[in-house]
Formats: structure tokens, C-alpha cells, sequence
């Protein structure tokens, strides 16, 4: 599996970081919640494993922004606050397992394992006319061709495809996608938009598209869906 491990205890996180790789995992490994808000949504993992106590952002508002911007990545906490409200806190904030510190590095590596298999029970894709949209890998396809998309693409993808047809204002992506205390360009929704038609492009699935409707927003539209 390809994993994000979010650790601030620096001995902490180089035995993981070691157990894990041993175990034949592939680890990106980050101590600061701002750097795993933005690498989570950019760099598509199989798993995350994230500590409550971060130095900066909480383990527990990364996750839950992750949540509101869309995404479904498995997240397993770490944290040595073990009572069943804090648990409780954790799993309703998002995350789909828990585990108190100390812990067994064999519990962990069998629950990893478990949310895999759970994951891919889910069959988390979806039809949009043609292209199918893996949410665990994180993969448009079309036929045999496939392109990964980032987290922001991902996201923005979806938003369009869950509206058919509808169309979305910029200030409504600008919030879904990446979130209302976004303060950068409101361009940058043109942007990405561009980055999706290229993949489209790339995918040559002619019947889909993402149309700008001039002074209001865009909309993703599939040729023959009625």
C-alpha cells in the first residue's frame, strides 16, 4: 500500500516509518498538519495514518477538512487519548479506525490491512456516461485508458458529475473545492478546469465535456444521458 503517515514524536515516527517500509509499504511521511492538508489532497494514497497531536492544526480539524473537501482516503488515527468520547470524537470527525498508543505494531500492520480489504469491498466507483470514476485510486477512466487526477481534480470532478448538467457558479466550486476560507484567485477554478478538458482530452471521451456558461459558472455535460 501507499501510505501517508502523519507523526509529529520524531522517534515515533522513524519506527513506524521503518516498521512499515520493512512490512513492504510505500510511506510519505510529514509532522504538521497544514503540510498533510495539502499533500493528502494532492498525492493519492491507499491508506493514512494520522496523530492526534499535531504541532500546529490538530489531527482531528485535518480530518475533518479533509472530510468537507471530499476526501474518501481511509484514515486511521493514532493517539494516546483513549477514552470513548475521545474515540468517539475521532470516528464521527471522519476517521475509519482508531488506535491507542502504546499499540502493537502487529495490530497495526492487521488493521491496515483490514481497511484495505474494507476499502475495497466498497467498490467506490462511479458512471459518468462513458468514464468511470475510481474514488479509492483516484482514476478516471475510459476503456483501457486512465488518468490519475489530484486531489483538487478529483474533487472538483465530482462536484460537476454530482450536479448533471446543472450548472455551478464559481463561488460554489471556489467553497466545495477548496473551501470557503480560500482566499486566492477566483480564476483558479478556470484553471483547474482547463487541467480536467486535458485529461478529457487525453482520455478521447468525446461525449463529455465541461462547458463555461459566461458570467456564471461551468457545467459537465455527457452527449445522449437525455
Amino acid at each position: 500500500m501507499k501510505l501517508l503517515l502523519i507523526e509529529d514524536e520524531e522517534k515515533m515516527a522513524r519506527l513506524l516509518l521503518r516498521g512499515l517500509t520493512e512490512a513492504g509499504h510505500r510511506v510519505d511521511a510529514c509532522g504538521r498538519g497544514e503540510d498533510a492538508l495539502e499533500q493528502a489532497l494532492t498525492i493519492t494514497y491507499d491508506a493514512i495514518l494520522l496523530d492526534w497531536n499535531l504541532p500546529d492544526l490538530d489531527g482531528l480539524a485535518v480530518l475533518r477538512r479533509w472530510r468537507e473537501r471530499g476526501l474518501r482516503t481511509p484514515v486511521m488515527m493514532l493517539t494516546a487519548r483513549g477514552t470513548v468520547g475521545e474515540k468517539v470524537m475521532g470516528l464521527r470527525a471522519g476517521a475509519d479506525d482508531y488506535l491507542v498508543k502504546p499499540f502493537a505494531f502487529e495490530e497495526l500492520l492487521a488493521r491496515l490491512e483490514a481497511l484495505h480489504r474494507r476499502d475495497d469491498a466498497q467498490g467506490l466507483a462511479r458512471t459518468v456516461g462513458p468514464l468511470v470514476l475510481d474514488a479509492r485510486r483516484r482514476v478516471l477512466r475510459h476503456g483501457e485508458r486512465e488518468e490519475v487526477l489530484t486531489g483538487r481534480e478529483f474533487t472538483l470532478f465530482s462536484e460537476l458529475a454530482s450536479h448533471g448538467g446543472e450548472v455551478l457558479a464559481r463561488s460554489t466550486l471556489l467553497g466545495q473545492v477548496w473551501g470557503e476560507a480560500f482566499d486566492g484567485p477566483p480564476n483558479i477554478v478556470d484553471v483547474y478546469v482547463g487541467y480536467l478538458r486535458g485529461k478529457l482530452k487525453k482520455l478521447q471521451a468525446e461525449t463529455v465535456s465541461i462547458q463555461v456558461v459566461r458570467g456564471v459558472g461551468f457545467r459537465l455535460v455527457v452527449e445522449g444521458s437525455g
